[in-house]
């Protein structure tokens, strides 16, 4: 489980064995919730938050501050994908402090 992010509590991730569309989850004590991240001619257009089978979803507060980190990391976050499914690179998570 390549973890990206600590942030505000939360620890933004991808699981090792994830499939297309690319996507992210957040774990925040026992609650998760995932972001998939759309892309169309190699720029982020858009991201969906669903639900992870079997798991609480985020509570709204986390689940706004997920919102806030994948917005504001989009990029970085479909380039450590790529990094880590494609060419197989390990990924150095990061813990940021404060507000993005």
């Amino acid at each position: 489980m390549p973890k990206l992010y600590e942030y505000l509590g939360l620890i933004i991730f991808f699981y090792s064995n994830e499939h297309e569309p690319i996507h992210v989850h957040a774990r925040y004590d026992q609650y998760e919730s995932r972001i998939e991240i759309t892309i169309k001619n190699g720029q982020v257009i858009g991201i969906v938050v669903s639900d992870v089978p079997g798991k609480r979803k985020l509570p709204a507060k986390q689940l706004k501050d997920f919102k806030k980190l994948v917005n504001a990391l989009s990029d970085e976050i479909v380039q450590n994908w790529i990094n880590y499914f494609i060419y197989h690179k390990k990924i150095v998570a990061k813990k940021i402090q404060g507000l993005l």
